[in-house]
């Protein structure tokens, strides 16, 4: 497994962009597909956005497609969620997590390492 640790979550007003970042530590980064997922107070755990260990493959949910953007620097270890255009509904706290040899697929069943998570809160 790898450990992950999320970052770069806090408070943006409607319409702006924030650049969350996912960081892996312990076996081959590259190895592994990421997802982001999110979990909005009341609500069930979701997917975002995923992509697949080799980076070729890269899937979102929805209501994310055309304003979030999913990456991976597998020299930095890093996988990263770029958000713009965001709307009051992203609040969230996000997860990123980690699916060894996986296309990044929606399945959260899939993934065997979870982030902590970090809290996302657009004001309108």
């Amino acid at each position: 497994q790898v450990q992950l640790v999320e970052s770069g979550g806090g408070l943006v007003q409607v319409g702006g962009s924030l650049r969350l970042s996912c960081a892996a530590s312990g076996r081959a980064f590259s190895n592994y597909a990421m997802g982001w997922f999110r979990q909005a107070p009341g609500k069930e755990r979701e997917f975002v956005a995923g992509i697949s260990w080799g980076g070729g493959i890269t899937d979102y949910a929805d209501s994310v497609k055309g304003r979030f953007a999913i990456s991976r620097d597998n020299a930095k270890n890093t996988a990263y969620l770029q958000m713009n255009s965001l709307r009051p509904e992203d609040t969230a706290i996000y997860y990123c997590a980690a699916d060894l040899f996986g296309t990044g697929a929606a399945a959260q069943a899939s993934y065997d390492s979870w982030g902590q998570g970090t809290q996302v809160t657009v004001s309108s």
